[in-house]
């Protein structure tokens, strides 16, 4: 990937989408490395600092080497949405330093160079009713009570996206969809930025997922969810963790670590095709850029 570097300019933002483990943060760290920025976060758990190994958050010295911004700044209890992260880089743009926001939520992407509808606040008591109803009922039945236009545009296979769909139905009497049709401005419309979004072989994903996994075993993950344990509750959006409620079900006796380790990966293979459709079909005007030639 280093042969694009040179042809991007080193003063405007870039943005770098990809689904996990293709290798984003390298490449957002050699651009700035080459041409000065500062790194931003546009990954929906990486904002929590419970987790770092879990997450493939940066490591201490990656991040002490060159400029982070919004990695392991919130934590696990706190409420923290698109509109919160928008703010939070509406504050780094602000202070003059040129970004390169990088990582897989493509709603982030969306809100930052489509703009974001300004929806209010769940009440705390939606909010209740939808993660009784979610753990009681599972997605399906969240999903039952969303209007049709908004099941046309979300991700139905993410609860947290169904969920959000339906406490904004819930709460507002007004779809998600028919929110979005009031969308403000664009903070980084696409036309002033360098959007990149790397779009890898599925075999070569693939074995770079097990691989990673592997090395996080190695380097922590265990004692990472063992950590949060004590405290765990399911329903938390930084409980979302990719891999922690399978080495979580390890820790307590309920499945074997190879079991754990196996799950995990298919869990994350999943969650990377995903991302590759949404990718797909929602970024055909990115800059396609393929990780593993």
């Amino acid at each position: 990937m280093k042969h694009v570097i040179g042809t991007i300019s080193k003063e405007s933002p870039v943005l770098i989408a990809g689904p996990t483990a293709s290798g984003k943060s390298a490449l957002a760290a050699e651009i700035v490395a080459q041409g000065g920025g500062v790194i931003v976060n546009a990954d929906a758990l990486q904002v929590y600092g419970c987790w770092r190994v879990l997450t493939a958050r940066p490591s201490l010295a990656e991040e002490a080497a060159l400029p982070h911004r919004l990695y392991g700044h919130i934590g696990r209890d706190q409420a923290y949405s698109v509109g919160h992260w928008l703010r939070e880089v509406d504050e780094i743009l602000r202070s003059g330093l040129r970004p390169v926001i990088v990582g897989g939520t493509g709603l982030y992407f969306a809100a930052l160079t489509d703009g974001l509808a300004d929806i209010p606040a769940t009440p705390a008591e939606v909010r209740a009713v939808a993660d009784a109803r979610l753990a009681a009922e599972g997605v399906a039945g969240l999903l039952a009570d969303v209007d049709a236009a908004t099941k046309a545009r979300i991700d139905t296979a993410n609860p947290a996206r169904v969920q959000r769909a339906w406490e904004v139905l819930q709460a507002t009497g007004r779809g998600l969809a028919d929110w979005q049709q009031d969308t403000g401005p664009a903070l980084l419309p696409l036309k002033v930025v360098e959007p990149i979004v790397l779009r890898p072989d599925t075999e070569w994903l693939n074995a770079r997922i097990d691989q990673r996994f592997d090395q996080m075993i190695a380097t922590g993950a265990l004692d990472e969810v063992r950590a949060e344990e004590p405290t765990w509750e399911p329903m938390r959006p930084s409980a979302r963790a990719i891999g922690a409620p399978e080495l979580l079900a390890h820790l307590r006796g309920e499945i074997p670590l190879a079991t754990a380790i196996e799950q995990a990966k298919i869990t994350t293979r999943q969650y990377a095709k995903r991302q590759r459709t949404w990718f797909r079909n929602r970024m055909s005007n990115w800059k396609p850029l393929n990780p593993g030639v």
